[in-house]
């Protein structure tokens, strides 16, 4: 098998697995409520239910790449300064920037992450559907059974999930051109959600100081080139496939939406945005909004007054005084009180 074969079976073999176990039960979820188990509607969403746990999944990575991307950008001022400093060092120049960012605590390939911890997970699903479609092998959880109905499930009876557009089968005298035109769709689809989400994060969450510079450069070639390859690419896929990257890419894009929207990095056009919605918002209900800024108001001068107590309080401390002194405040005080017979001797 050699050294990449062996590699390979390491990777592959555990998300089998992990995806089988997840197609199983969202099989099972759909068979319970009326699907047919042999049908391809159940085995379709039931890849779509994998694509959104996947996804789900990788929320915190999604963020800490939003949050590197975001240090990117606020760093390009400082790496354009660099290049005019050390332009004539390549090698310098590339110490330099990778300090930077190592010292800001951002990667610059920390945007590709998503991407590449997919692929596996991608070529993994490919060959559980290929190979059950073909040989009715199963792999990971899937036994010969559920291996059968999953390589020869079609949706409506028209469409098979692990046909792809060059790859169709015929069905009686008749070629399949449903197929070629379903897995047409999914890969317009799949190319347009793949450019449309880059080009969203250019346009609305970069600011206009971060549009040039190799930083840029790099994000507008992938904004063409990601696309083409993926469009390219995609026809040679299974509908099946086809439709996990679909939804995937769907899951990209409304995620980035709502991050961009909500959250944007300062100095972009989203960031101006929001402040005009915020500005209207308030204009809109002013006084819900100076009751907000009334409480919060409220709310901050018990903390303040206490800790300046607290401050002032901790400053109290008692004064030493003198032996003298001591006798002579006790003395005027508390005529009850024990004299230091010793101290008066002495």
């Amino acid at each position: 098998m050699g050294i990449f074969g062996d590699i390979g079976h390491f990777i592959m073999v555990p998300l089998y697995y992990v995806i089988s176990a997840v197609l199983i039960g969202w099989h099972e979820l759909f068979t319970r409520i009326g699907l047919d188990p042999d049908g391809g509607l159940s085995w379709a969403l039931s890849i779509i239910g994998l694509t959104l746990v996947i996804r789900a999944a990788l929320i915190p990575l999604f963020v800490k790449q939003i949050k590197s991307s975001r240090n990117m950008q606020l760093l390009q001022p400082k790496v354009r300064e660099l290049q005019k400093k050390y332009g004539h060092d390549r090698q310098r120049l590339a110490e330099e920037t990778m300090k930077l960012y190592k010292d800001a605590g951002t990667n610059p390939f920390a945007s590709c992450m998503p991407i590449l911890l997919q692929m596996p997970i991608f070529f993994a699903l490919f060959r559980l559907l290929d190979q059950a479609a073909k040989k009715n092998k199963a792999h990971g959880f899937l036994d010969a059974e559920r291996a059968r109905q999953f390589g020869q499930s079609d949706v409506f009876g028209k469409i098979p999930l692990a046909d792809s557009f060059w790859g169709s089968r015929t069905w009686g005298d008749d070629p399949h051109g449903l197929v070629m035109a379903v897995a047409l769709v999914l890969v317009l689809a799949m190319t347009a959600t793949t450019f449309f989400t880059q080009r969203q994060l250019m346009a609305k969450n970069m600011p206009a100081d971060a549009m040039t510079g190799p930083y840029a450069q790099q994000q507008k070639m992938l904004l063409y080139i990601l696309p083409v390859a993926f469009g390219l690419g995609g026809v040679a896929f299974p509908i099946g496939v086809l439709l996990y990257w679909t939804t995937s890419n769907l899951w990209t894009m409304c995620q980035q939406f709502y991050v961009i929207r909500n959250n944007p990095a300062p100095g972009t056009p989203a960031f101006k945005a929001k402040e005009e919605r915020d500005k209207a918002k308030a204009a809109k209900h002013p006084e819900k909004h100076a009751k907000g800024h009334e409480g919060a108001d409220a709310a901050e001068v018990p903390a303040v007054e206490t800790g300046a107590e607290r401050r002032a309080a901790a400053r109290q401390q008692p004064k030493r005084q003198t032996r003298s002194q001591r006798r002579k405040t006790s003395g005027g005080t508390s005529t009850s009180a024990p004299t230091n017979t010793k101290g008066d001797t002495k």
